[in-house]
Parts: C-alpha cells; structure tokens; sequence
C-alpha cells in the first residue's frame, strides 16, 4: 500500500527579521571597515531573501546595550559558547514543534490520540529527555506512541523522516505518523569572518513544520523515492560541532556541484520516476543559486521555482523545516496536480529525491 502526506503545519518564532537589519548585525559582529561591509550587503541584497526569522531577538536591534542574548559590547565578547546556545534550544525547540503539529493536526482532523508514531527532526541541538518527549506531553499523545530522533543530518532529513514514516506505514497500514522538523539554525551565527561562516549567516533562518503520514489516499502520495551521495562535494558541505555553536562548512561550488551531479543523475531518474512526464517540482531553497542551477540541470521553466523562491524570500533557509513550507504552498495551490518530484540536498554532499503524486 502507499502512504501519504495529508496535512502539514508551519510555525515561525516571533516577528520577521528584514535581512538588511540581519546584515547590519553581522557587519558589526565580524568589525568590519566600510568596504568590507559593503561586500557583505551587497552578498546579503543578492541572497534572494527579504525576511528571517528568530528566536534570538538581538539582531535587529541597533544598540548592543538592548541585546538579551549576545553580550552587551561592540565586540561581543565572550561570545556566547554552545552550552548556552543549546539552553536557548532547550527552553524553545519544543513549543515551535507543538506549534506546527497542533495546526497539522487540526488541518486534517486529527486528534492527538490518534498518532501511534512521532518523528522528531533536528540538526540545529540535541538534548535527553528529548524535544519529542516534550512534544509528547504538551500534545498529550499516548505513552505507547513509537518515538524517533533524526539528529545531524541537514537540510534533507526531513526527506528521511518521510522515507521512515512511509515504511512504518507500509509494514502497519493503521498507523499515523506525526514527522517534526524543528530548526533553531540562527542559534548557530559565527562571528570568524570566514567564507564558509559569511555565507551561512546569510541564509538560514529559524523554523519548524510537521506533517501527518498515513494510508490515506488525500493529500500528497508517496511513490518512490532515491538517495546519492555526491562524493566529489563530500568536502563543500559539512557540519560539526564547536566551542561557540555548530559550525557549517559551505562552499561557494556547491551550486556547480549540484547541477553536474544531476546531469549524471538523468538517466537514473527518468528510469526510477518518468522524469520527462514530470511537471512540478519541489526544491528544497538551499539558496537562489542552488534553485537556479538545479533547474538549469533539469531545463526546466524558471516558474517551476515559484513557490521556492518565496518561501527562500520570506524565511531564507531553515534546513531540514524547509522541504515542508514548500510543499505546504503547493498542497495549497490549485494549480499543481499529478506528480511532483521534490529534491533536497546536505552534507556529504548528499541529494535526497521522492517523488509525490498530488490526488
């Protein structure tokens, strides 16, 4: 039997960040003289977004002395470690989890007590008793509920709480799988005024999204799905722990290394998807680059980007959250029927590709 995505629920922590107030922090984080910050607003007015969100609450703020959690001096010394980061994850991951899974569940006329599977995602903090155990009791779910942590894996592991909740399903057709993405990425800002670090501040923002996977036929049906490992870009995306937050390794090649990985990837494709029937598609907006090259590979349409794009504008990147708030626009759109193949991409570097038929 197949499964599927009925419903899904976005959350976002507080009010939207304008990226030019984002890029103004960050100019006085790294102390930069006047032509070195106007690279960095030239790189922040060409990133694609207009708006961030945060469940930090310095980063608009213009003076230091207001700052709650960075400390209160121009150079932001010390910075804060990643004890402290991890205790702002602790005190704020789990509230936008039940946030986002609460309008899922009242979108498709769930209750609770239905759910007999939960998947928590995160690569952005990691705590025991866990985040979904809190998600457990705030939504009042079931003892029994089968619980799983998908930890570390970046922006495509939403794509793997999918693929899981699809084989719990297909091995217990009653089941109902509630998969949670929550992403604190902006806990994680580096002040070392280094490439990887200046192209991370510019992207991610802070969300979190949860979808219902059942036997049910409404919704997005799951079809088929494929992971690779593009290893010649195992060096261009990484991600590891630090003194003061996670650090990400991000390379300006990765859009390059995307699009030729999917030019070797074709045949592969079309064999396991009909990729020449397909006509919708869901990126996951890594970056305005990474979505260019990505429907340059495939010679596609530029508007096959629309609701990527917008989602990149309004909220940049939110790692493995991300996938979700564009497929919830196209479960929305009335204009998208029939298949949809949705891409997305991590450390390894790693693509992630299934392929959903909208009923």
């Amino acid at each position: 039997m197949n499964s599927s995505i009925i419903s899904i629920g976005l959350a976002n922590p507080g009010k939207p960040i304008p990226q030019h107030a984002i890029a103004g922090f960050m100019k006085q984080a790294h102390g930069l003289d006047e032509v070195e910050g106007r690279k960095l607003n030239f790189l922040y007015r060409k990133s694609g977004i207009d708006t961030r969100y945060s469940v930090l609450t310095d980063f608009d703020k213009v003076d230091t002395r207001d700052f709650l959690f960075f400390p209160s001096n121009e150079a932001l010394e010390p910075f804060p470690s990643t004890k402290a980061r991890m205790r702002v994850f602790e005190d704020n991951a789990s509230k936008l989890g039940v946030e986002a899974a609460l309008e899922c569940l009242q979108k498709s006329g769930t209750d609770p007590s239905e759910i007999t599977h939960l998947i928590l995602v995160s690569c952005t903090g990691m705590t025991a008793p866990g985040v979904e155990l809190e998600l457990m009791d705030s939504l009042q779910l079931s003892d029994s509920v089968e619980r799983y942590c998908l930890h570390f894996m970046g922006c495509y592991a939403a794509f793997t709480g999918i693929k899981l909740a699809d084989k719990i399903v297909r091995s217990e057709p009653e089941a109902k799988v509630l998969l949670v993405c929550v992403e604190l990425c902006t806990l994680h800002f580096q002040k070392e005024y280094l490439e990887d670090h200046i192209l991370a501040n510019s992207l991610f923002g802070d969300g979190a999204a949860a979808a219902l996977i059942t036997g049910a036929t409404e919704g997005f049906k799951i079809k088929s799905y494929l992971s690779q490992v593009l290893r010649q870009g195992v060096n261009d995306m990484a991600w590891s722990i630090g003194d003061f937050g996670f650090e990400m390794r991000l390379t300006k090649y990765i859009p390059a290394l995307l699009e030729g990985g999917i030019h070797q990837l074709k045949g592969i494709f079309e064999q396991r998807f009909s990729l020449s029937k397909v006509k919708n598609f869901a990126i996951h907006p890594g970056g305005k680059q990474i979505l260019h090259k990505v429907q340059e590979a495939f010679g596609l349409d530029p508007s096959v980007n629309g609701h990527a794009l917008e989602v990149l504008r309004n909220f940049g990147n939110m790692s493995s959250a991300t996938i979700l708030f564009v497929l919830a626009r196209m479960m929305e759109d009335p204009k998208i029927d029939g298949d949809i193949l949705a891409m997305g991409f991590g450390p390894g570097l790693t693509l992630e590709t299934l392929l959903l038929e909208k009923s």
